[in-house]
């Protein structure tokens, strides 16, 4: 406690670390007020109503920061940026020129792919920009609205997200920690004081037990994220010994950190934008009046949250994306590479190829703790829900790791600044 409040001091007295925190303030303040400005032609109460019987959008209304409860400019929230990002993420396997771009060019190669992101924002967000829009205006949230409002809103809120996207940047680049992340957090956290004012309005004395029983199940939860995020396997390094002239140089020895948890929280963000999608088409489909349609959409609107069906495939996707984000991200052979071109081997390994099958062989052993971890995780609210039939924990484990991540890499991050200070 005592180590906390120095660094609180330190944070204070230093004029540098004092500017970057006010700066990521500000910024998230920014952002709060954004979220609460309207776009034009709404229908309040149909908005209210909507949204408290629809999963889909209770969903996006977290991620976009609650900027959807009320439909704000910053509706999207930051979601289309995230989207190009891991598109571009995938692009990197399947186009040999981007790869090379992101591994292989360094730090000019890495901000050209992030400006190529960033063009890619542009179109994604215009795309569910006019998709969200759409479908408000076919449920009658949305209403007596002309061609030119349409355009206008569509405008407003492709806007809205890449303001969104330039204010993450600014953070990143300007304050403290990853701006995008941020963001998201601020989002979640801002629906704590709602979450906290409808248990006291709805509070059971009869409900204690359950109301304990969660805060312990919370409490595990939040110790296995903090343990998992953290987690590293260490593979041992040591670099050779080299003369040059009448001095050695080398010789030391270090060690490789392996995250367990390589992925982070982009499996769950990816899995649920597919297992989201079906709720969206049946939405669609249910302003139709044909019957072979509304059949199609009554089916769709099943796979909801509350199946076991949806459980399943929640689970099976985030592991596997675990799987298929870690290999996107993570390159064995460029590492074995580096270590190669440094002098530097792994002790009982060899150079080059067996150093790289050595690396992708525990990497896919940790990688399926991490991603059976992950899927326990998104899944685990959806069974205490089925247990207790209490709704409370909805994206509750999903929240937790979003922000439990957020605030370590924030910590992390202050450390280095306070590090450095010291120096």
């Amino acid at each position: 406690m005592q180590n906390f409040w120095n660094k609180i001091k330190l944070i204070w007295t230093d004029i540098s670390l004092r500017k970057k925190v006010g700066f990521v303030f500000f910024a998230l303040i920014m952002f709060r007020l954004l979220s609460s400005i309207p776009i034009p032609g709404i229908d309040t109460a149909e908005l209210s109503r909507f949204l408290t019987n629809n999963q889909f959008f209770g969903i996006l209304n977290i991620f976009s920061g609650g900027g959807l409860s009320n439909l704000s400019i910053i509706m999207l929230g930051v979601g289309p940026y995230i989207t190009s990002s891991i598109i571009m993420q995938l692009l990197t396997i399947m186009v040999p020129s981007l790869k090379r771009i992101y591994h292989e060019e360094g730090e000019a190669g890495r901000k050209r792919f992030a400006q190529y992101s960033r063009l890619l924002t542009v179109p994604l967000a215009a795309i569910q920009g006019f998709s969200l829009l759409y479908i408000l205006e076919q449920q009658n949230i949305l209403i007596n609205l002309t061609a030119f409002d349409r355009i206008t809103n569509l405008l407003i809120v492709v806007a809205g997200s890449i303001l969104l996207m330039w204010i993450g940047e600014l953070i990143t680049e300007f304050g403290i920690g990853n701006g995008v992340s941020l963001i998201i957090f601020a989002g979640i956290v801002s629906q704590l004081p709602v979450w906290v004012s409808q248990h006291i309005f709805t509070f059971d004395v009869s409900q204690i037990p359950l109301y304990l029983v969660f805060a312990v199940v919370g409490v595990v939860i939040l110790a296995g994220i903090v343990l998992v995020t953290e987690a590293e396997r260490p593979i041992p390094v040591t670099y050779a010994k080299r003369v040059r002239g009448m001095k050695m140089y080398g010789g030391g020895s270090t060690y490789l950190p392996l995250r367990v948890n390589q992925a982070g929280v982009i499996p769950i963000i990816f899995a649920l934008s597919i297992l989201l999608f079906p709720q969206m088409i049946g939405t669609f489909l249910s302003r139709f009046s044909n019957e072979i349609l509304v059949n199609i959409s009554h089916f769709l609107m099943a796979f909801t949250q509350t199946s076991v069906l949806y459980a399943v495939f929640y689970f099976i996707f985030v592991f596997l994306f675990t799987y298929f984000y870690t290999a996107v991200t993570f390159d064995p052979e460029a590492l074995s590479a580096n270590l190669q071109k440094n002098g530097a081997f792994i002790p009982g390994i060899r150079p080059g190829l067996s150093t790289s099958e050595y690396i992708s062989k525990v990497l896919s052993r940790i990688t399926l703790l991490g991603a059976v971890f992950l899927g326990v995780v998104a899944i685990l609210p959806l069974i205490m829900q089925f247990i207790t039939g209490n709704t409370s924990f909805a994206l509750g484990g999903t929240s937790i790791l979003i922000v439990v991540s957020v605030v370590l890499d924030l910590i992390k991050k202050v450390d280095a600044q306070i590090s450095m200070r010291e120096y």
